[in-house]
Parts: C-alpha cells; sequence; structure tokens
C-alpha cells in the first residue's frame, strides 16, 4: 500500500504568509492535510495491526516468508514517515495560529488607532475654532478699547473747540497769528485800499 503525498508540503525556507486571510487558508489547508494523515495512519496502523495478528495466528514471525517480512518492513517505514510528517504538519499549525493570533492583535491595535486617530481628525475642527475665538476674543477686546478711546478723544476735540468757539465769540476777535515783517524793513504792507 502506497501513502500518497501531498503536493503542499510546507519547507522551512517558504516565505512568510504575511495577510489574515491567507495565513488562515493555509491553517486551513494544514488541517485537511493532517485530517488525511490521521487517516492514512489509522488505515496502516490495522493493516499492520492484521497483518501482524494473521501472520502470528498462522505462524511464528520466524516463519514468515520473505515478501511479508518486506511488506512489514515498507509499512513500518511508511508509518514512521507519516508519523513524522503529522508532527511536521502539527507544528506548522502551531506556527500559523500563532502568527495568525498575532496579526489578529496587530489588527485589533490598529483598529483603535484608527478610530482614535479619526476621533482626532473630527475634534480638529472644533479645537480650531475654540483657539480662533480665544484669540479672537483678545482682538475684539483691544479694537473696543481703541474705538473707545477713540470716542473719547472725539468728544474732548469736541469739547475744545466748543468752548475756543464761545470765546472767541466773547472776545469779538480771532485769534490769528503774527507774522514776522520781509527783511526788516518799515515799508507798511501794501494793502488795497488805497486803489
Amino acid at each position: 500500500m502506497t501513502i500518497p503525498t501531498s503536493s503542499a508540503t510546507i519547507s522551512a525556507s517558504d516565505p512568510q504568509i504575511q495577510t489574515l486571510p491567507e495565513l488562515q487558508a493555509e491553517v486551513a489547508r494544514l488541517r485537511e492535510d493532517l485530517t488525511l494523515r490521521d487517516q492514512l495512519v489509522q488505515q496502516l496502523s490495522q493493516e499492520l495491526f492484521r497483518l501482524v495478528k494473521g501472520n502470528a495466528s498462522a505462524q511464528p514471525d520466524a516463519q514468515m516468508n520473505e515478501q511479508q517480512q518486506a511488506e512489514l518492513r515498507m509499512l513500518r517505514e511508511q508509518l514512521q514517515g507519516v508519523e513524522e510528517q503529522v508532527t511536521f504538519y502539527q507544528a506548522q499549525i502551531a506556527e500559523r495560529d500563532g502568527e495568525t493570533q498575532s496579526l489578529r492583535q496587530s489588527e485589533r491595535e490598529l483598529g483603535e488607532r484608527t478610530t482614535m486617530l479619526e476621533q482626532v481628525v473630527q475634534e480638529l475642527p472644533r479645537v480650531y475654532y475654540e483657539k480662533f475665538e480665544q484669540r479672537m476674543a483678545a482682538v475684539r477686546e483691544k479694537v473696543a478699547m481703541i474705538q473707545r478711546e477713540n470716542r473719547q478723544l472725539h468728544a474732548e476735540l469736541k469739547s475744545v473747540n466748543y468752548r475756543l468757539a464761545v470765546r472767541n465769540r466773547q472776545t469779538g476777535q480771532l485769534d490769528l497769528p503774527s507774522f514776522p515783517r520781509i527783511g526788516g524793513s518799515s515799508n507798511p504792507i501794501p494793502t488795497f485800499g488805497n486803489v
């Protein structure tokens, strides 16, 4: 009896599978292979037991013919090979399960980080608006203070103008500036009265 060998045997030199779906598919395939190997081990064990039992009841081991001994040796070798492959596949499955778990953990962490970043991005406009409003409040307050000072200065200017106008009305003359004489000559300034 021959044991079919799987074409999907994994070697230590295979590149690491990076994505979670590929890892899950690989684990599922390995489990199928392991199930098939388990069935083959069971069949080989049954056949080995039948041969040993049949030979023991028919004749002692020493009297087995060479063909039966060769077949028994071959079955034992195949059984040992299958057991080694089963052990190898179990190790591969455990390794893939570890990688899958690690990828799931990374996926959870990245999901949490993405959610946090989305919240930060959603909060940014409100935060910037609040900061802008705080700065603008200070600017508005300064503008209001300058406008109050401006109004006060206008009021004071109006009051001074009003007092000057009242004083000039009472004295009946205008306060005009005096100009110096040109060239220091005693000639009077010409007037249009003599014309």
